[in-house]
């Protein structure tokens, strides 16, 4: 079925041919229909990609959301196997109740085990845990020649390490197996700080290496004496309490696109002023998991806020070595722009060898926010935020990414033409076909 899909910067609707298998068993023949139809494919979980990465414009889309079974649960060793289209909300209603928490979860729970996977997706806890791929004990991968591959760090490691953060350009992952975490209680103990200036954040990251999740939201329109302030939150998995999958709270929504963004130099100020001023921004005691890893998802299609011209997003990560100073000169640069989101994320990779051939996470510091879509304006911030970024020996994420020049991208993952040697000829994206274009004419 022809039909246009956007990712979730909702830049742009692009026509696919869509096809949604109900069991992972009908996976093969439905590649083949698809393949039958169109020169290329490419598998798509809950959409939940900012960029072009999750989009195969005029070719084939596989959509795996109903492919959601779990194969196992050992909950003796906290291992489980499931469908690639199951989503970490799912997971959660298994494994939770049961003492059994992921060791890596992204910021959003709307994501699949395959797009975790293939993004290789990282948290607030890096620099303990490494990133999602570093727990993926197997996984199950169909290449379009009809071969089925059972990969894993010692069986198909090559192409298993390929896979992870891959962004689906090596076949369809039909089944993912993971190592869990155990927990005492679905609460988390948390502590939230007010620091006036990004210089702060660098000094309690420091102090916070003992407590396995570290982030801080961050003001990007605040400048001088004030650049860079935010709220540094710290949190652990309680050691006792209730293990409830999901807290009883309501859910809002964004009913529909307005006509113009409703981001802008005034809301986005207003916002700032009265997050950081809260009694929240500084805390301690427990919460519920969710709202601590997911405060966004108590939001149903909070991108809709940005507009009918959608939002770029932008995650960058820099060198230990230079990261303080690259951060503030990112920061300053953001901040004079006039432009820029409620949520921005600065947060600390640990030194942690990557666990996949094209994956984001390096030791240094990530920052990443939201950029409304204003055309040529943000597209010239964003350029000069990558002169620093590359200047500094960093890199940008591609699950993040709807326009990073090519030369960054090679530069930044030296891996590079290792996964070339891994990709599956038919299977294709908007992202890779947009960076191929740009290697064959430098």
């Amino acid at each position: 079925m022809r039909q246009p899909i956007t990712s979730w910067g909702n830049l742009a609707a692009v026509e696919h041919e869509v096809a949604t298998p109900a069991f992972r068993e009908e996976a093969g023949l439905v590649l083949s229909s698809l393949l039958e139809k169109t020169n290329s494919v490419l598998a798509h979980g809950l959409g939940r990609s900012y960029g072009d990465s999750p989009l195969n414009g005029g070719g084939g889309l596989l959509v795996t959301r109903r492919m959601d079974r779990c194969h196992f649960f050992d909950t003796t060793r906290g291992v489980v196997r499931a469908d690639a289209g199951l989503s970490l909300a799912d997971l959660h209603t298994i494994t939770i109740p049961r003492g059994w928490f992921v060791a890596v979860t992204p910021g959003t729970k709307f994501v699949t085990l395959g797009g975790a996977v293939a993004n290789d997706v990282h948290g607030k806890n890096h620099h303990v845990a490494g990133s999602f791929g570093h727990h993926v004990r197997a996984l199950g991968l169909r290449r379009s020649d009809g071969e089925v591959l059972e990969c894993g760090p010692d069986r198909n490691a090559n192409l298993f390490r390929a896979t992870i953060g891959g962004l689906g350009l090596t076949g369809l992952i039909e089944w993912v197996e993971i190592q869990l975490q155990a927990i005492a209680s679905s609460d988390m103990e948390v502590e939230n700080l007010r620091f006036d200036h990004v210089d702060r954040f660098f000094e309690l990251a420091a102090e916070s290496l003992d407590w396995p999740y570290s982030v801080a939201w961050v003001d990007c329109l605040s400048q001088g004496a004030t650049l860079g302030r935010g709220i540094f939150s710290r949190g652990r998995h309680a050691a006792d309490g209730p293990r409830l999958a999901q807290p009883a709270r309501a859910k809002l929504a964004v009913p529909l696109t307005p006509p113009i963004s409703l981001i802008n130099g005034l809301s986005l100020r207003a916002f700032n002023a009265a997050y950081y001023s809260r009694p929240g921004a500084t805390f301690a005691g427990r919460c519920h998991f969710d709202g601590f890893f997911y405060p966004l998802d108590g939001v149903h299609h909070w991108n809709r806020v940005y507009g009918p011209k959608g939002f770029y997003q932008y995650q960058c990560v820099v060198p230990p070595a230079v990261a303080r100073g690259a951060v503030t000169e990112l920061l300053a640069r953001i901040a004079a722009s006039g432009t820029g989101s409620c949520l921005v994320v600065l947060k600390n990779f640990g030194d942690i060898a990557p666990a996949g051939l094209l994956s984001f996470p390096m030791a240094g510091t990530t920052l990443a926010l939201d950029f409304p879509n204003q055309g040529a304006r943000t597209l010239a911030l964003m350029a000069d935020l990558d002169r620093i970024v590359a200047s500094a020996g960093g890199r940008l994420y591609p699950a993040k990414d709807a326009r990073m020049p090519a030369n960054l991208f090679a530069a930044g993952y030296p891996d590079l033409a290792d996964f070339k040697r891994h990709l599956d000829p038919a299977f294709m994206s908007d992202f890779w076909r947009r960076m191929d274009r740009s290697f064959q004419t430098q």
